[in-house]
């Protein structure tokens, strides 16, 4: 008879042995290559290279407790999880540190909280437990769509007041991306991409003066390069200055010459390319992409509608996370204050990054689970 010590031990055992090493190896190699890259950046202020460190540790413990809880209790669990993070959201409005001319963190101690990154995987969770007993043929009736319009709108609108248009934006998108998998016909889309076209315009009218000046920057950055345009134009720099293959590790002269603004958050990628050059780069992007389609390959082993939505909604929204992160640094898209998952300096980031893919691995481990 093995003792209580014995069935623990095996049970935690097999619990980390069925994880999906896929995912836990490009884990590692994504935050091996954010240390390396936050290493040569650090020369002046060594406690953010301790402190990410401290962060990657604590998130891997995260990992790996969501990944061994069953999917099921994941599902029950999900518009409790999204009431809450909800509840976040209003408290920033009444007790949110204002940083930068906008209200979005929470201090609880250890770091602070943005509760508008919790949001995007709470929406995802929501709607996905929402879709999984929804019938096809009754998605698009209208007393269907009431409940989702509405999850996706609340924290939408919570967002937009800290304000936050381009985590209020990333959470409509990937929202949208779950309705649009869920089956809902395309006409609705349609309809919907039109209106928005329409609204367009009135909307600049209530955009905060920061952000009209992003969009006038994005489509003129040199109209003022010591100011606005400051970001992107020493960004596209110090890319440029990679080449081929980098100037070296600890070489970059944007990087550490002070010129690159944010080269350890937001424009860690710069900062990276800049060092290790366009093969590196790309090296870096097919990590990414490995991780994006090693997601996606786990929604199609599930057998519930609500892993395989979950698991979509997710890899999607590293894609946006990435896609707009480049395009951002690169000049292609408005500079929105969007970090790249896993590498970018963060509390709440890495945090909701590695929660996320904790879910993916739960949904694997138990891809054959009953919800009912």
């Amino acid at each position: 008879m093995p003792s209580l010590n014995q069935s623990i031990f095996q049970f935690f055992f097999q619990k980390i042995k069925s994880l999906d090493w896929i995912i836990l190896s490009l884990i590692l190699l994504i935050s091996l290559v954010s240390l390396l890259t936050l290493s040569s950046l650090d020369f002046d202020n060594h406690n953010i290279l301790q402190k990410h460190s401290y962060r990657i540790i604590f998130s891997f413990f995260i990992f790996f407790v969501v990944a061994t809880i069953n999917i099921k209790v994941w599902y029950k669990a999900s518009y409790f999880f999204y009431g809450f993070v909800i509840l976040l959201l209003i408290f920033v409005d009444s007790f949110g540190l204002v940083g930068k001319g906008a209200k979005r963190w929470l201090d609880i101690g250890l770091f602070n909280l943005q509760p508008s990154e919790l949001m995007k995987v709470a929406v995802i969770l929501a709607l996905a437990r929402y879709y999984q007993y929804i019938k096809t043929d009754e998605i698009d009736r209208i007393k269907n769509l009431v409940l989702p319009i509405t999850l996706i709108i609340l924290p939408f609108i919570l967002v937009i007041k800290q304000p936050d248009l381009g985590t209020a934006l990333f959470i409509l998108l990937v929202a949208i991306s779950i309705l649009w998998l869920a089956g809902l016909k395309l006409k609705i889309f349609i309809f919907g991409t039109i209106s928005l076209l329409i609204l367009a315009p009135l909307s600049i009218a209530f955009l905060k003066p920061y952000q009209k000046e992003r969009i006038l920057t994005f489509l003129n950055p040199e109209n003022d390069p010591t100011g606005a345009g400051y970001h992107v134009i020493q960004s596209k720099i110090a890319i440029g200055s990679g080449g081929l293959f980098g100037q070296g590790y600890m070489e970059g002269s944007q990087s550490n010459l002070s010129f690159l603004p944010e080269p350890h958050t937001d424009f860690i990628f710069t900062a990276f390319a800049e060092q290790f050059g366009f093969f590196g780069s790309i090296l870096l992007l097919l990590l990414f992409l490995f991780l994006i389609f090693r997601i996606d390959h786990i929604s199609k082993l599930s057998r519930s509608t609500f892993g395989r939505l979950l698991c979509f909604g997710i890899s999607f929204n590293f894609f946006v996370y990435i896609a707009v992160n480049i395009g951002m640094v690169t000049g292609l898209l408005p500079v929105v204050g969007v970090p790249i998952p896993i590498m970018s300096y963060g509390g709440t980031a890495m945090i909701t990054s590695m929660f996320s893919l904790g879910l993916v691995t739960s949904a694997k481990i138990h891809k054959d689970e009953n919800l009912y």
